[in-house]
């Protein structure tokens, strides 16, 4: 299975092949900066799951720390995905891969939370142990 999406102006096009690792909500100030948004829609992959097939020229990358290399367009700004080296993902947000069904499965950082949302999934007040959280659970 594959999902082809692109920036804002279409002047980069990725691809994602196979199926997400997962995909969920993180509330954390930092995604709700970055994204403009009181949440953000994630999806993760493996690396060799994800590739940039037009327009690499054009891929900026901002660090604000070692976690989360995002990179973005540099001709429209257009968010296109997160490198999380330290966790072996990448996030390639929701929105930008249309085709692909989102079928969130778990909120992170939700101790951080500006939107409550009450849908029953899993909320978690960080991030799962077995990528460097508590693995604390937050009641709806």
């Amino acid at each position: 299975m594959k999902h082809t999406g692109s920036c804002f102006c279409g002047a980069v096009e990725i691809q994602v092949t196979g199926e997400p690792e997962g995909m969920g909500y993180c509330h954390c100030r930092s995604c709700r900066s970055w994204s403009g948004a009181p949440v953000n829609a994630f999806t993760l992959w493996k690396p060799d799951a994800v590739r940039v097939t037009a327009g690499a020229q054009h891929v900026s990358t901002f660090a604000k720390t070692p976690m989360s290399q995002r990179k973005y367009c540099s001709e429209c700004g257009g968010h296109l995905m997160t490198n999380h080296p330290t966790l072996g993902l990448i996030d390639v947000f929701a929105a930008t891969l249309p085709t692909l069904p989102f079928k969130p499965g778990v909120h992170v950082n939700y101790a951080e939370t500006v939107l409550p949302m009450r849908d029953g999934l899993p909320k978690l007040k960080d991030f799962p142990a077995e990528l460097g959280g508590s693995g604390e659970m937050i009641s709806e």
